[in-house]
C-alpha cells in the first residue's frame, strides 16, 4: 500500500514548451515538471548535442594530472586501486585502459567486499609497496581515507586521490584530492559518478586540445554502465555521457560488453538505460557480491574474444547464484519478520540473521522495504561482528537515525535512502531499539509513495505520443522514468504468464479494453480478482510483434479504486503504535476503538467466505463497511485471532485467514488488545 502522489502543471508552461520545442504534450507535461530555469536549459535538455566543462575547474585536477603525468613518463609503477561495485569496477577498467594506452607501468587493485571492504586499507598498501608501487591513483573511493593516505606516505608511496564522495571536515593529506563535493571546488557540475569524474580526468590529461569525440568512443560505453549503475542523477553531463555511451554500446567494439549481452539474452537492437540498470549493471556487481571484481575489470579490458565469453558466463552464473541466496534470505527474513511482533510493529524494521551473506543483505533491504512498506535494516552477524545495510522510504533520512545510534556501532556512513555499518552482534537488539526511539521523535509521517506524471486515458494515448517520450531519454536516477495513473479500471481476465513468474491483467475502462504486464508477480499473489475496480499505475513502452506496433503497459502498483490510502496507512500506524506498546492517545482511541457489531461483522464475513485467503487491503475492501476503517480491522482480526475463532498468517502479500471449527462462546472484551486500549 503506497500513497499515490501526482504532480501539479501548468497548461500555459506545457503548451509552451510543446510547441516551442516540437515535442508531444505528455513529453511536455514531464519536462516542465522538471522545473528548468528558461527556455535554453529545456532546449539543450531535448537536444542530441553535448557540452563539457573544463576539467581544470573541479579541485587539485592540475596537481593530479601533473603528478601522473611525471609518473607516466618516469615509468614508475601505478596502481588503480579501485572499488567492486560496478562505478568502482568501470572507474577502474577506464583508467587502466587509458594510461596503457599512453604506455604507463600500470597495475590496478579491487579490494574484496568481504574481506577488506569498502576504499583503501593498510593492508592492501603493505601489499602493494611489495610490488614496488609508487603511485596509487583511487578512483570511486579515498577521500575519507586520512589514516590510510598517511600509511602509505610512510611507506614511500604517494596518492591521488579521485573521488565523487561526500568528503570529511579532514581531507586526507594526498598529493591532490579531486572531489567537485569540496568546498573550495568551483566547478559547477557536481554529480558525477567515480566513472564519470575518471572520464574527466581523462579529458584533463589530454589537454586543451582534447579530442572529446575520440575519447567518448573509447570509453563513454563504460562510463554509461558505472553511471547508471551508481544510481547518480542522469542530469547535465551525466546525461550527456550516458547518451553517448548508450549510442556506443548498441554499436559496440567492446568485447566484453558484446559477450555480457549474449549471455544476458539482450538481444533488441537498442538497448537503453533500463536495460544497463537491470540486465548488465547486476551480471558487472555480482563478482564483488560473491568474491572478487577482478574479473569484472578484466572483462571490460580483455581484447581477447574467448576470455569475454568465459568472464560473462562466470558473471552470469554470479548473478544466478546471487539471486538464489538473496531469494533464500529474503524468505528468512520474511518469516522472521511475520513471525515476531517485537519487529513487525516498529517503525523501523531490523531484522537480523547469522552469517547472511553481506554481499545480497542490502538488495534483500530493499525487497523488504518495498514488500511491506516500511525502512528497512537487515543485518548479517557471525560470531561477536555484525554489519548491516539498509534502505529507506520518503520522509525518513536514514543516514541520520543511523547517525543517532552511533555509539552502538563501530563504524557507518550512508545518505537518506541508504546507509551502512558495522556493529558489534551483543548491539543489535540495543540497536533496533535506539532507531525507533529516533523514528518515533520524527513529527512527520513517513510512508511509502509512488510519485505519479500524471493520470492517463488508454484509448487516447497513441503510438507517437509514446514514441515521443524517447527524446526525454535516457532515463534514471532525476530523471525517473515517467509512471502514470490509470483510474477506475475493472479487471476482466488474468493470466498467467512464462509459467507463472508473470501476469497479464486484462482491464476495461468507460467501454475501452486495454491490457498491462505486472513483471515478476504471479496471479496467486495477487490480491484483485476479476471484477475488482481498481486503479493502475504504469510505465509505457512500444509493443511490435507480426509486424503491428503497439503501445504496451508495465504495472508498478495497483489499488482498489475506493481507497483513501494515505488515510488507510495513518491508521494502520495507530493499530501498530498499539501493538507496540506506545502510550494510549485519544487518537488511537477514537480510531480503533470497535464495537460488538463492528467484531460481528467481520467475523460474519469471514464465515461466509470461509476465511480469506488475499491481503489484509483486499479483505478491508471486500469487507466495505463504511464504520470500520482499516486500522479498526486489523485490530478486530487480532481480536478474533486471541479469543481462538480464527487462526491468522500473514506474509508481505497475504493472508492466510482460517475459522475455528466449534469455538467456544468468548467474551470479546476480554481479549488484551481491547484492554491496551483502555
Amino acid at each position: 500500500m503506497k500513497i499515490w502522489r501526482t504532480e501539479q502543471f501548468n497548461r500555459e508552461n506545457i503548451l509552451s514548451i510543446s510547441q516551442n520545442n516540437n515535442i508531444s504534450a505528455l513529453s511536455a507535461m514531464l519536462i516542465d515538471e522538471m522545473k528548468f530555469e528558461n527556455d535554453d536549459e529545456i532546449a539543450e535538455f531535448i537536444s542530441q548535442s553535448y557540452s563539457f566543462e573544463d576539467p581544470f575547474l573541479i579541485k587539485d585536477m592540475e596537481k593530479a594530472v601533473d603528478r601522473v603525468k611525471t609518473a607516466v613518463e618516469d615509468y614508475e609503477k601505478i596502481c588503480i586501486y579501485g572499488d567492486y561495485d560496478a562505478d568502482g569496477v568501470t572507474s577502474t577498467a577506464l583508467l587502466y585502459s587509458y594510461l596503457k594506452s599512453k604506455n604507463a607501468n600500470v597495475c590496478f587493485y579491487v579490494p574484496s567486499r568481504e574481506n577488506e571492504g569498502y576504499g583503501l586499507n593498510n593492508n592492501a598498501i603493505d601489499y602493494l609497496k611489495t610490488e614496488n608501487v609508487e603511485l596509487i591513483v583511487t578512483v570511486d573511493n579515498g577521500v575519507s581515507a586520512y589514516e590510510q593516505v598517511e600509511h602509505a606516505k610512510e611507506a614511500g608511496i604517494d596518492i591521488v586521490i579521485t573521488d565523487h564522495h561526500e568528503p570529511p571536515e579532514r581531507l586526507p593529506k594526498a598529493i591532490a584530492v579531486v572531489d567537485p563535493h569540496r568546498k573550495d571546488d568551483n566547478s559547477t557540475y557536481k554529480d558525477f559518478s567515480g566513472v564519470g569524474l575518471a572520464f574527466k580526468f581523462a579529458m584533463a590529461y589530454e589537454g586543451e586540445n582534447a579530442d572529446i569525440e575520440a575519447l567518448l568512443d573509447e570509453y563513454s560505453d563504460i562510463v554509461a554502465l558505472g553511471t547508471v549503475g551508481d544510481l547518480v542523477n542522469l542530469t547535465g553531463e551525466n546525461r550527456m555521457l550516458v547518451k553517448e555511451g548508450l549510442k556506443r554500446i548498441n554499436n559496440c567494439k567492446r568485447l566484453g560488453l558484446n559477450a555480457l549481452k549474449e549471455v544476458a539474452g539482450i538481444e533488441k537492437p537498442e538497448i537503453k538505460s533500463g536495460d544497463l540498470a537491470f540486465s548488465l549493471c547486476p551480471r558487472i556487481n555480482a563478482g564483488g557480491r560473491l568474491g572478487l571484481s577482478v574479473k569484472s575489470v578484466r572483462l571490460l579490458i580483455t581484447e581477447n574474444p574467448s576470455e569475454a565469453l568465459a568472464i560473462s558466463k562466470e558473471l552470469n552464473d554470479d548473478n544466478t547464484e546471487r539471486q538464489e541466496i538473496e531469494k533464500s534470505i529474503v524468505a528468512e527474513a520474511e518469516r522472521i519478520l511475520y513471525e515476531d511482533d517485537n519487529i513487525k510493529y516498529k517503525k523501523i524494521i531490523v531484522i537480523a540473521g547469522k552469517k547472511w551473506h553481506q554481499g545480497v543483505i542490502g538488495i534483500v533491504a530493499a525487497r523488504i522495504k518495498e514488500r511491506c512498506g516500511k525502512p528497512t535494516i537487515i543485518i548479517s552477524y557471525d560470531g561477536p561482528f555484525a554489519k548491516g545495510s539498509a534502505r529507506s522510504v520518503e520522509g525518513f533520512r536514514m543516514c541520520d537515525g543511523v547517525a543517532y545510534c552511533k555509539e552502538l556501532l563501530t563504524i557507518f556512513g550512508g545518505h537518506p535512502m541508504a546507509a551502512g555499518f558495522s556493529l558489534p552482534t551483543e548491539n543489535i537488539d540495543a540497536f533496533r531499539d535506539m532507531i525507533n526511539e529516533y523514528a518515533d521523535n520524527v513529527k512527520q509521517p513517513f510512508f511509502p509513495v509512488i510519485s505519479l506524471a500524471c493520470s492517463l486515458m488508454p484509448s487516447k494515448v497513441t503510438v507517437g505520443m509514446i514514441e515521443d517520450l524517447s527524446a526525454l531519454e535516457p532515463f534514471g536516477s532525476g530523471n525517473p522514468t515517467p509512471v502514470f495513473g490509470i483510474y477506475d479500471s475493472r479487471i476482466i481476465r488474468i493470466t498467467a504468464l512464462s509459467g507463472g513468474k508473470h501476469t497479464k491483467i486484462t482491464f476495461i475502462r468507460q467501454q475501452n479494453y486495454f491490457e498491462a504486464l505486472y513483471f515478476g508477480i504471479n496471479p496467486e499473489q495477487l490480491p484483485y480478482t476479476v471484477g475488482d475496480t481498481v486503479n493502475v499505475a504504469v510505465t509505457a513502452g512500444i509493443n511490435e510483434f507480426n509486424g503491428k506496433i503497439s503501445v504496451s503497459y508495465y504495472i508498478k502498483d495497483i489499488c482498489f479504486s475506493s481507497f483513501d490510502s494515505e488515510a488507510m496507512l495513518k491508521s494502520n500506524a495507530l493499530f501498530e503504535d498499539l501493538m507496540d506498546g506506545k502510550p494510549v492517545t485519544e487518537e488511537m482511541r477514537s480510531e480503533l476503538s470497535a464495537t460488538r457489531e463492528n467484531c460481528a461483522e467481520v467475523y460474519r464475513f469471514l464465515k461466509k467466505n470461509n476465511g480469506f485467503p488475499f491481503s489484509a487491503e483486499a479483505l478491508y475492501y471486500k469487507i466495505n463497511a463504511p464504520a470500520i476503517n482499516f486500522g479498526k480491522m486489523c485490530l478486530i482480526l487480532k481480536v478474533l485471532e486471541e479469543l481462538s475463532l480464527i487462526t491468522l498468517s500473514s506474509n508481505s502479500s497475504r493472508l492466510d485467514i482460517k475459522l475455528v471449527e466449534n469455538p467456544k462462546r468468548v467474551d470479546l472484551f476480554s481479549a488484551r488488545v481491547f484492554k491496551l486500549l483502555q
